[in-house]
């Protein structure tokens, strides 16, 4: 079951950086003032990785302001894409993505989030994904 107010991200292609679009109209989720721990779910239909240099680097950011316009954090961070820039030996694939979260850094409570991509490389389409946080 997914809460439509943490929807983070629609289903959508990204080609370059961008904050996600959501369904709550551009405003950032609420956690209120606790610790809040959890999952980022990221859902990835399609990924592009034909030059071997495609990153794409999907951060939930946490803010003390709605709007972030400053005073904010990267919480959790997902790396996709091509083997020759991840380090590894194997290049990303489609499929879901569980990355665990918590709304606190270094003793500062972040009670807005946000979904943020990062993407570089040579980008002739990006990635086709959907995020939501889940418990």
């Amino acid at each position: 079951m997914i809460d439509f107010e943490f929807i983070l991200n629609e289903e959508g292609l990204v080609g370059a950086s961008a904050a996600g679009t959501d369904f709550d109209g551009g405003i950032a989720p609420d956690l209120g003032d606790g610790l809040v721990e959890g999952h980022m779910i990221v859902d990835v239909s399609a990924i592009e990785i034909a030059n071997n240099d495609e990153l794409y680097k999907i951060a939930l950011q946490g803010s003390t302001k709605e709007d972030f316009a400053d005073t904010y954090e990267d919480l959790a961070i997902l790396e996709l894409g091509a083997a020759e820039v991840l380090g590894g030996d194997q290049d990303s694939s489609t499929g879901r993505y569980k990355v665990p979260f918590s709304n606190e850094k270094n003793g500062t409570i972040y009670p807005y989030v946000r979904v943020y991509c990062t993407v570089s490389g040579t980008i002739a389409t990006g990635i086709n994904y959907s995020c939501y946080l889940s418990k």
